[in-house]
């Protein structure tokens, strides 16, 4: 499997059409069992071997159609032994939790956590303060809520047990910067209050 991602510019969209249509009519599809997976101008091609001569077939079609590769996340990844991130999530060896078994899937990627985690903590911002509650958690409900349905698929209870933390200890925090109450809040404002009185969603873990 390999990752690419062209530079993005105008009408280029149009030629990653052609770049995939050509993919298929000169034969490297079936000459490398070589299929490609894209997003926009985002993808992901994955090939049972030959994968040196297919990196190099794809960089002659994107000059030949004028697209420039970005070198920095272009490479080569092998599966299972490694891993690779695409639209946010990240592929790779995971572990069924109830048999141990190993099988090859996704989960969110490091990167995607890390920027919920960021998002969370801008809405929990002290600068807020002055809104109202219910204002502040429609908000980072509405967040979650969107982040936790485009991240649903595989292993996700670590990811949204992180989240869920992080989530609960920034509006406590805000809550008490909010009424000025001393100290961590957790006495004035324990987790089923967040949950149960003021309406904040846990992700289910």
């Amino acid at each position: 499997m390999r990752k690419h991602q062209v530079s993005t510019e105008k009408g280029q969209l149009q030629y990653m059409r052609r770049f995939i249509l050509g993919w298929k009519t000169l034969g490297y599809a079936r000459r490398w069992s070589a299929q490609i997976v894209n997003y926009a101008d985002d993808f992901v091609i994955c090939c049972k071997g030959r994968a040196e001569d297919a990196m190099a077939a794809m960089r002659g079609m994107m000059e030949k159609l004028k697209l420039t590769v970005n070198d920095d996340k272009t490479h080569l990844c092998q599966i299972p032994q490694e891993r690779f991130d695409f639209l946010g999530y990240t592929f790779g060896r995971c572990y069924n939790q109830q048999t141990g078994r190993a099988y090859i899937g996704t989960r969110p990627s490091q990167k995607s956590i890390k920027r919920m985690v960021e998002s969370v903590t801008q809405e929990t911002d002290r600068c807020r303060t002055l809104m109202d509650a219910e204002v502040v958690v429609g908000r980072l409900n509405r967040k979650l809520t969107g982040w936790a349905n485009y991240f649903c698929l595989g292993p996700v209870s670590p990811a949204y047990r992180a989240i869920n933390t992080h989530a609960k200890q920034r509006l406590r925090r805000w809550l008490c910067k909010k009424h000025k109450v001393r100290g961590n809040g957790a006495t004035r404002y324990p987790d089923r209050y967040l949950y149960q009185q003021v309406g904040l969603i846990r992700l289910p873990a």
